[in-house]
């Protein structure tokens, strides 16, 4: 069975945005993008790079004569050297896209999948970009209208200063149930200071969510839904005790509450699962300590380097929290580049949670997605979101990142990059259990459009077990 996690007509929107900003402000192009400019994770790095095109020069021999190359006197003498003129700014103009300052590009939303129903909309995108032709801002809200979530919209802000901070604020809401506040800040990203400080705010209710059981071998067919209300902040401050090395102290505050959710044709949760722990939601207050080793070339476009990660973290009843335990793992990631096109990446992950008798079921690790959310949640792309729940996880992955068309259009870089994937991964109970026995195989291509130095677009469709799933958005997943 095909489970429609993002679309491929997404991929369209997301070239479009790479390649078409330089060419046409007001191009039209039917794709869905909503997915690409969604957050399920800390954007830490995603920038456009693009600009408006001048206007042409549609009478080559006007233009010379402008500029003082050519005069109406076909006796006269060449013209004595001297300064050129500066052009003249041309003034706004409503009906004047090239004097506009962004690149606009409106882009209908067409979304269907066969638990969450059928989306339309549209989404205007509307991009900033400085002097040296990088865009800083990117404005996208949109409109839209769902089969069981009703009439919608969300609105979007994306700000890029410079390369050491970046800022996000987003907020959704829809006639049934769903609603999202995502604000995000991040600073010291190229660890040139002393600190580095990343911080979050999210609220959201999503009546969509699923439950499948506890356990590495749960049955597609136990598959439940349930509304998660939550809000939670994160704040993390890291001292960079060189470039390379940090160490980071990581508070996240968070309160949840479990209701019944928006599908009909699925049971909740608590009917199912009425011995699980969480039913009732409560509070966890999540206190970690992470080691980093970084030698990537770019957090956001990384082809050469390396970055190793240690983490522990503890939750008590003692401290604001509603259960106690703890947990400790690690990560790895390294990007090795055959020549100027071919990038071949490896991750690998292993979370253990020995103390791991009382969490709720919304606090275990997390297998299946796109996303690699260290400590909440890993990627499998064969499946859905969250697909398998346990204490523990151990999940690896490689890619090949192949770059098989490139070319500038105005002021735009814009390349293509096909990425086949092999991954496998498992949760399992407890520290005793083998983290590399009865995994979950999954193989697939990703499509990117990258604008450099900072945005990466994808459509990546991997195939599972239980099929085949689709994602789109921005962002490597590791």
């Amino acid at each position: 069975m095909m489970r429609i996690a993002g679309q491929v007509s997404g991929l369209i929107g997301l070239l479009a945005l790479v390649l078409l900003p330089g060419v046409l402000p007001a191009a039209e192009v039917a794709a869905d993008s909503r997915a690409a400019l969604s957050v399920s994770q800390p954007v830490a790095g995603s920038q456009a790079a693009g600009a408006n095109s001048g206007a042409s020069a549609a009478n080559p021999l006007a233009t010379a004569a402008a500029a003082g190359s050519v005069t109406s006197d076909p006796n006269a003498g060449p013209m004595p050297p001297g300064p050129i003129p500066a052009k003249a700014p041309q003034r706004f103009s409503i009906l004047d896209p090239h004097t506009w300052p962004f690149s606009f590009v409106p882009v209908p939303e067409i979304a269907t999948d066969p638990n969450q129903g059928t989306t339309a909309g549209l989404l205007p995108v509307f991009l900033f970009n400085d002097d040296h032709h990088q865009i800083r801002n990117i404005l996208a809200p949109d409109m839209t209208v769902n089969t069981i979530m009703g009439a919608g919209g969300t609105f979007r802000f994306l700000a890029y200063p410079s390369e050491d901070t970046q800022w996000y604020a987003i907020g959704a809401a829809a006639w049934n149930l769903a609603r999202k506040v995502d604000l995000f800040y991040s600073t010291g990203r190229t660890h040139s200071d002393k600190w580095s400080f990343d911080g979050r705010f999210y609220f959201e209710r999503d009546p969509t969510d699923r439950f499948f059981g506890i356990g590495n071998q749960t049955m597609h067919g136990g598959q439940t839904n349930f509304t998660t209300e939550q809000v939670y902040g994160f704040g993390a401050l890291s001292l960079n005790i060189t470039k390379e090395l940090q160490i980071a102290l990581v508070e996240k505050p968070r309160y949840v509450r479990i209701s019944q959710g928006a599908l009909s044709t699925m049971p909740f949760i608590g009917k199912l699962y009425p011995g699980v722990k969480g039913l009732n939601g409560g509070t966890d207050m999540i206190n970690r300590l992470i080691l980093s080793y970084d030698t990537r070339d770019s957090q956001d476009i990384p082809r050469r380097g390396c970055l190793f990660r240690l983490f522990a973290g503890l939750s008590d009843r003692s401290f604001l929290s509603s259960a106690s335990y703890t947990q400790f793992g690690g990560e790895a990631r390294g990007y090795t580049s055959f020549g100027s096109r071919v990038t071949l990446v490896g991750h690998a992950f292993l979370q253990y949670m020995p103390a791991g008798a009382e969490p709720p079921f919304w606090a275990m690790a997390r297998l299946g997605g796109e996303d690699s959310l260290l400590t909440d949640q890993q990627t499998l792309r064969g499946y859905g979101t969250g697909r398998f729940v346990d204490n523990d996880l151990s999940v690896a992955n490689v890619e090949l990142r192949t770059r098989v068309y490139d070319m500038d259009i105005f002021d735009t870089h814009g390349i293509i990059e096909l990425a086949p994937f092999l991954e496998a991964g498992k949760v399992f109970h407890t520290m005793r259990d083998d983290p590399v026995m009865r995994i979950h195989p999954v193989g697939g291509v990703g499509v990117r459009g990258i604008a450099e130095p900072f945005v990466v677009g994808y459509v990546d469709i991997g195939v599972g077990g239980e099929g085949a799933t689709i994602f789109s958005g921005i962002n490597y997943p590791f």
